[in-house]
């Protein structure tokens, strides 16, 4: 009897370790994909970041240690790109604001609602490069769409959109919010849709106003798509590049419209400084580290659910 039990176990260890055996072979692909799309490259960038290498040259012949972070620190060009990358993001609460007040107006049962939604993200699926020449034109001096508007309005030739230090970075925010809000638009109309109508039928019971219940219900029952544009638009926000490589090629006037990305490229493949470049990618790799943890450590005191 125990003979038996003994070889039932050592024929459920056989199937449990074929199991196991398949379980690996389907994860393999991804773990492997990690290994020589993500892990080697960071490896081999932090190593970089530890030398003088431009690419050409011998890598541990030029071996500088923290040299380049240190210099980057005291760099005051990279400050300046920071700071300008913190301003555009400005645009993630202003996106999410309209995207959050156009999807309560779509969602609604109305004629050609269904194509109203897709009208507004067509720019989110369009092309970065088509977009940002577009509104490289419409941002245009001397006969962009937005200053002959400007003009015809109000008699008076509009500002100069792209060659101004203060202007550039409105144009930007600007563009980030319109190519943007599709995503915003679409996820906060999801969020709506699963909002239970009992819970407003009540609160209009109660002699709840419009204002109250979109206060009160809509708002914090939507705070976790709120919580999810955040966390990516902020990741996304500190990796802001082609639309600056796009509409203003040099960077702005004194560097105004430049981000971290921007820098970061132009140091490495511009100038061939690849070591400087890994390391200001760290540099903002630990930023984005800090402000994403600093979000999720304080969710729990305005991010709501239905539980």
């Amino acid at each position: 009897m125990s003979g038996g039990n003994a070889a039932t176990k050592k024929k459920m260890n056989k199937a449990q370790f074929k199991e196991h055996c398949w379980g690996l072979a389907f994860v393999s692909p991804a773990f492997i994909g990690f290994l020589i799309f993500m892990a080697f490259p960071i490896v081999f960038a932090f190593i970089t970041s530890l030398t003088k290498w431009n690419g050409m040259n011998s890598m541990m012949d030029n071996f500088v240690g923290f040299r380049n972070y240190i210099k980057l620190l005291g760099d005051d060009k990279f400050w300046k790109v920071l700071l300008n990358t913190i301003i555009y993001m400005v645009g993630i609460p202003v996106g999410m604001v309209f995207g959050l007040v156009i999807a309560v107006g779509m969602n609604r049962k109305i004629r050609g609602i269904k194509f109203l939604r897709t009208l507004y993200y067509v720019p989110v699926v369009s092309s970065l490069v088509a977009v940002a020449i577009l509104w490289m034109w419409v941002f245009n001096y001397d006969y962009g769409l937005l200053n002959s508007i400007i003009k015809l309005v109000s008699g008076t030739h509009g500002p100069n959109w792209l060659g101004d230090e203060f202007w550039v970075k409105i144009s930007m925010i600007i563009f980030m919010v319109w190519k943007g809000l599709g995503s915003s638009i679409i996820l906060y109309l999801s969020g709506l849709q699963g909002i239970p109508r009992d819970l407003y039928e009540a609160a209009k019971i109660d002699g709840a106003s419009g204002w109250n219940l979109f206060r009160y219900i809509t708002v914090p029952l939507v705070s976790p798509v709120t919580f999810y544009l955040l966390i990516t638009g902020l990741i996304g926000g500190f990796q802001v590049f082609v639309e600056v490589l796009v509409m203003v090629p040099s960077g702005g006037l004194n560097y105004s419209a430049a981000t971290v990305v921007f820098y970061l490229y132009d140091k490495a493949f511009g100038s061939n400084q690849m070591g400087y470049g890994s390391a200001m990618a760290f540099i903002l790799a630990i930023f984005i580290f800090i402000v994403t943890a600093l979000n999720f450590k304080g969710q729990e005191k305005w991010v709501k659910t239905m539980e």
